[in-house]
């Protein structure tokens, strides 16, 4: 099945297309024998590469005269969903194989876009297009599979930027579907390399190879922290400090925001605040810009390196005390996850998470569907005539954004076999088994909405549902997690991220034997997609964290060392 060829909803078996038509949605057109040629024309200048080239073209439109197209993407998608105004660019995308210099690849009527299904669908007009080409790189990888990715270039899996790729010069043209175009770009430049950021007084930033997860691709594969030192570390270097470990997606910035957040800025270096370092990681996949820090078939083994290479690095350059009382962490959306995923698979390693609005902790709540039961992801289920969509983000009104069906849409443009970037995709290749090909099973199919229960069941009975890990090994955990399980969330998270927290909450509040002793804090009313309950950000939530890391402390430790 050939999902780059048609619009999602041509196809569906679900809504009549009259039903579409209720619903706001129109199928493309299709095209006749007298439908004018829309045809964009994209080849390699040879000046730039010599060599075949095999990855994914994207073609760009922006209404805007600057930036260039390809820098007014949205640093990921998600973002755009959760940020209405935010601009982005229509985008069209198409695989190469071995493409020659000076030969081209076409985009035309028939090529799948987002937001536009079809070239026939965006609005005659002018515009300024772009073409970018996301070249991936051949793996050997150590299970025996051969596979074509992109491999991160120390961007964060953001194609529009990644050093390496190439890119065509701006174009003004007119886009008229009636009177139809022919659009001729070449790839005549290359992206440049990244500067490294310097290092400062309070921020120091270290990058090393993973020896682990290097093997498995058959390729160097590098991760990086981004440390936050205290006021006061190098006056006093007798003292050892606590850490908070903050997860989140890939970014080399000051943690926290240090020292552009002013108020932050003048708490860190006051003398009556708790003295801890702040980590931030970088760990970037062919896949996504994180790893998510766990053991991944089809990623590789990120969970080992990140808990025997890099904090252990980490923490024998750093005066870091190496005890679980003294280690904390905390994230937001993905590093909500990460932070509760790693507390509970690391019980007795990390002293306690404080996860906010995390990626969904119980799949019967996977962005407002349940993989276990539901057939489809595109529609509610218990309708037979007027079926409505499922929508994956929302106003804190409950004003809908973004359906399922879009965003599985978007993933399909931006990359196939899981290679898009983006979220649906992460998971698969996170949670899932390893496809025959190489890459990783669709949790559900891009094109229908149709739901692979054996997938589902894959990632629950791997222990990636994290609700149901926890009822499962309660007894056997349940112990060195007592109060370390600490989480916050909006009743109206754009992302229906509460609802799967609902059902944590369901359960660790009825646990015995022992009860998990943490917290969870709801923002009330219409608290959207954001981290709640810890007012002033991040101040109040470093001093509740110093207070329990105190609380906690062995006996023999001496917590006065550090905290002023």
């Amino acid at each position: 099945m050939d999902i780059t060829r048609r619009h999602p909803i041509e196809r569906s078996s679900i809504l009549p297309a009259v039903l579409l038509l209720l619903l706001g949605f129109a199928a493309p057109a299709r095209a006749s024998q007298d439908d004018p040629r829309l045809r964009v024309s994209i080849s390699v200048d040879p000046a730039v590469r010599s060599e075949p080239v095999t990855g994914r073209v994207f073609f760009l439109i922006s209404d805007r005269e600057r930036p260039e197209p390809r820098l007014t993407m949205p640093y990921t998608f998600a973002y755009y969903m959760n940020t209405p105004g935010l601009p982005y660019v229509p985008l069209f995308g198409v695989d190469v194989e071995a493409l020659q210099p000076g030969s081209a690849v076409v985009i035309d009527a028939e090529t799948l876009g987002y937001p536009f299904a079809s070239l026939r669908d965006v609005p005659a007009g002018d515009y300024t297009v772009q073409a970018v080409l996301h070249v991936y790189t051949r793996f050997e990888r150590a299970d025996g599979h051969v596979v074509w990715m992109p491999m991160d270039q120390w961007e964060g899996q953001q194609f529009h930027i990644s050093p390496g790729n190439l890119v065509s010069d701006p174009q003004e043209v007119r886009l008229d579907a009636r009177e139809g175009f022919d659009v001729e770009l070449s790839l005549t430049r290359v992206i440049p390399p990244i500067e490294p950021r310097p290092d400062s007084q309070y921020v120091k930033r270290i990058k090393i190879r993973s020896n682990l997860v290097s093997e498995f691709w058959g390729h160097d594969m590098y991760m990086g922290a981004t440390v936050l030192l205290p006021e006061g570390y190098d006056e006093h270097p007798d003292v050892y400090y606590p850490v908070l470990y903050y997860q989140g997606h890939f970014f080399e910035s000051e943690p926290l925001g240090f020292p552009m957040r002013l108020g932050f800025r003048q708490a860190w270096l006051s003398d009556d605040f708790p003295r801890m370092i702040v980590v931030t990681f970088q760990h970037p996949t062919p896949f996504y810009d994180d790893s998510y820090a766990v053991n991944s078939l089809n990623n590789g083994p990120w969970g080992d390196a990140f808990m025997t290479e890099l904090i252990p690095y980490v923490e024998e350059n750093f005066r870091i005390i190496r005890k679980a009382y003294a280690r904390v962490m905390t994230g937001g959306s993905t590093g909500g996850w990460v932070s509760a995923a790693l507390q509970i698979y690391h019980p007795d390693f990390f002293g306690g998470a404080w996860s906010f609005c995390p990626d969904p902790v119980d799949f019967r709540e996977f962005l407002n569907v349940d993989i276990y039961r539901d057939e489809s992801a595109f529609s509610a289920p218990g309708r037979r005539w007027l079926v409505p969509e499922r929508f994956a983000s929302r106003s804190v009104k409950g004003q809908p954004r973004v359906s399922v069906r879009q965003i599985s849409q978007l993933s399909a443009v931006l990359g196939s076999k899981g290679r898009s970037g983006e979220f649906v995709d992460m998971w698969c290749a996170i949670y899932g088994p390893v496809g025959p090909d190489g890459y990783p099973p669709a949790i559900w199919d891009h094109e229908t909405g149709e739901i692979d229960r054996e997938v589902a069941e894959y990632w629950r009975d791997n222990g990636w549902d994290l609700r149901h890990y926890l009822q499962t090994h309660w007894s056997e955990i349940g112990p060195d997690l007592v109060g370390k399980l600490h989480f916050g969330c909006g009743d109206m998270d754009n992302f229906y991220l509460n609802l799967a927290m609902y059902r944590m909450e369901e359960f660790l509040e009825g646990t015995s034997d022992p009860h998990y002793g943490g917290s969870f804090v709801w923002g009330r009313p219409m608290v959207g997609h954001t981290i709640y309950g810890y007012d002033p950000y991040p101040m109040a939530l470093l001093e509740t964290m110093a207070e329990h890391i105190t609380a906690n402390a062995p006996e023999g430790e001496n917590p006065a060392s550090w905290r002023y």
